[in-house]
C-alpha cells in the first residue's frame, strides 16, 4: 500500500520534467527527415502547450503524447493504487491539453495529436502530417474577401 504523503508525492512528480529527444519523439523526427519533409522544428516553448513538432510556416502545431500521460481512449489504463491522485492527474492533463488546442486553434494554428501506438504506422503518421500542411498551406494562401 502507498503510504507517502500526497504533499511529498506531488512535491516529487511536479520536480519531474520531460526532457527533449523522447523515444517517440525521436522516432517521429527520423521518420520526418527520412521522409524529406522539412521546415520544422522541435519543442517549441513559446506556443500554447509547447508542441513537440512545429511548422511556423504553415501554422501546424504536432503533439505525441504518450497514452498514458495523456489518458489515450484506446490504451489508457486506469492504475490499481492511488487511483484519486491519478484519476485528477488525468483530468488536469486533459483539461490542459484541450485548452492548449484551443488557444492555438485562436491564433490560427492547427494542432495535430499523434498517440504514441501512431509511430506503429509511420507511413500513415507522415501521411496525415503531409495533409495537415497541404491544409494549412490552402488556407493560408487564399486570398482575403
Amino acid at each position: 500500500m502507498d503510504r507517502v504523503p500526497k504533499a511529498v508525492r506531488s512535491k516529487n512528480m511536479a520536480a519531474v520534467r520531460s526532457r527533449d529527444n523522447k523515444a517517440t519523439e525521436v522516432r517521429l523526427r527520423f521518420s520526418l527527415v527520412g521522409s524529406g519533409i522539412r521546415n520544422w522544428h522541435m519543442q517549441d516553448t513559446n506556443l500554447p502547450g509547447k508542441p513537440d513538432f512545429v511548422f511556423r510556416e504553415s501554422k501546424l502545431a504536432i503533439f505525441v503524447h504518450g497514452c498514458f500521460w495523456h489518458v489515450c481512449p484506446k490504451c489508457y489504463q486506469r492504475p490499481a493504487s492511488s487511483q484519486d491522485y491519478w484519476d485528477l492527474k488525468a483530468r488536469s492533463n486533459i483539461i490542459r491539453d484541450r485548452t492548449s488546442r484551443e488557444r492555438l486553434r485562436q491564433m490560427g494554428w492547427l494542432s495535430v495529436r499523434l498517440w504514441e501506438h501512431d509511430l506503429k504506422d509511420l507511413t500513415k503518421v507522415r501521411r496525415i502530417i503531409r495533409l495537415a500542411i497541404e491544409h494549412q498551406q490552402k488556407k493560408i494562401c487564399r486570398p482575403t474577401p
